[in-house]
């Protein structure tokens, strides 16, 4: 199963766009939102052919942004522990299907925007595979004890070189991609 993974969009519809397209042209079943979305017009865009999960963000006011998201798909105040994978491999029609599956064992995946640091280290420092956050705006890969921090970035602010990018995580090989949207 792929993942896509995005962070910090701040209303900036064609960025948003662009993203969500790219999702479904790479064929993600799910997309997790780190936060920082800030109005529920961009958060309806996210009403697509996956399944959705939103990580509210500090810039995050909108009073209807909660109601909208939870329409179609899973709005977090604070932080998501989800776990993703794992179902049964006795369904599965081929050998090659099953053993696919059972490489896809099951991810725990715990998604914050990432407003104080101390909370994320103490969500890197848990039995987690992956933590996905935001906040920063800038993108990041870390590993410790076999926890994956990983921060997709987000739109550019002043002073920042780097463009706003997405991420690609393939569920059963573990494997990620940074992708960079224009927009």
């Amino acid at each position: 199963m792929k993942i896509g993974i995005i962070s910090d969009t701040h209303d900036n519809l064609g960025v948003t766009r662009e993203a969500i397209d790219f999702f479904e042209a790479q064929g993600c079943e799910k997309v997790i939102h780190c936060g920082d979305m800030v109005a529920p017009f961009t958060a309806e865009l996210f009403d697509g052919d996956f399944e959705f999960h939103y990580v509210r963000g500090n810039n995050d006011g909108e009073w209807n942004l909660k109601e909208t998201v939870n329409e179609f798909g899973h709005f977090y105040n604070n932080i998501a522990e989800l776990e993703i994978g794992g179902e049964d491999s006795s369904e599965k029609e081929s050998l090659s299907e099953q053993r696919s599956q059972e490489n896809d064992a099951g991810l725990e995946i715990a998604v914050y925007h990432g407003t104080e640091e101390e909370i994320v280290e103490g969500l890197v420092e848990k039995d987690y595979d992956f933590v996905f956050r935001g906040h920063t705006h800038e993108k990041k890969v870390s590993e410790e004890g076999g926890t994956v921090e990983l921060n997709p970035g987000g739109i550019r602010l002043p002073g920042q070189d780097e463009r706003i990018h997405v991420v690609i995580l393939d569920t059963v090989t573990r494997e990620f991609e940074f992708h960079r949207i224009e927009a």
